[in-house]
């Protein structure tokens, strides 16, 4: 089930959604995983990537980090998205709730994925609320800072291939907590 909760068109046309779904399903050209520094994808959001995409996205995984070590928040990782119904999985690296400037890195780790999609050709892209889950950010926190983010993105980037950016929740206090940010920080 996918349920539109929310939708902002910017100057530019591009358009950012709030929905109630499961990233592992949506139709767009890339996901974000919210990903450990070592790509291992046991739970969460990753765990389920890998479960509906198949081994190939750990494999692959696996491989990245041989060749590049772990992924930082400012620079996230990419693999196929094998059997999902998109092309890329980008991996991102969200803060733990507590480490040192944490508002500013998870800023960074959607601002870079964001960046990471434009250079792959993506035009439609899905997030989770990054760092939200067993990483421990408060909800409303993640929220006002995904939401900045992604406006800013299209701010300092008018000319984006980007023209979708869909953020799916799948479980009812995080889709609440986002709702009430985006009304009172976009407006209904």
């Amino acid at each position: 089930m996918t349920a539109i909760k929310r939708v902002h068109t910017f100057p530019n046309g591009q358009c950012l959604e709030l929905i109630e779904g499961d990233i592992t399903l949506q139709e767009v050209d890339a996901i974000v995983n919210a990903a450990n520094e070592f790509l291992q994808h046991g739970g969460g959001v990753a765990g389920a990537i890998v479960r509906r995409g198949g081994q190939i996205i750990q494999e692959e995984s696996d491989r990245w980090i041989q060749e590049h070590g772990p992924v930082t928040h400012a620079t996230p990782a990419y693999t196929t998205a094998g059997k999902l119904p998109c092309k890329y999985v980008i991996h991102a690296v969200g803060p733990v709730w507590g480490m040192n400037n944490a508002d500013e890195r998870l800023a960074t780790a959607v601002f870079s994925s964001l960046r990471l999609a434009e250079s792959l050709g993506v035009h439609s892209i899905a997030l989770p609320a990054i760092s939200t889950g067993i990483f421990g950010f408060p909800k409303d926190r993640a929220a006002r800072i995904i939401l900045h983010t992604i406006s800013e993105y299209f701010e300092q980037n008018a000319q984006s291939q980007l023209r979708l950016i869909r953020l799916t929740l799948w479980d009812q206090e995080t889709l609440d907590e986002f709702v009430r940010m985006w009304d009172a920080e976009i407006g209904k």
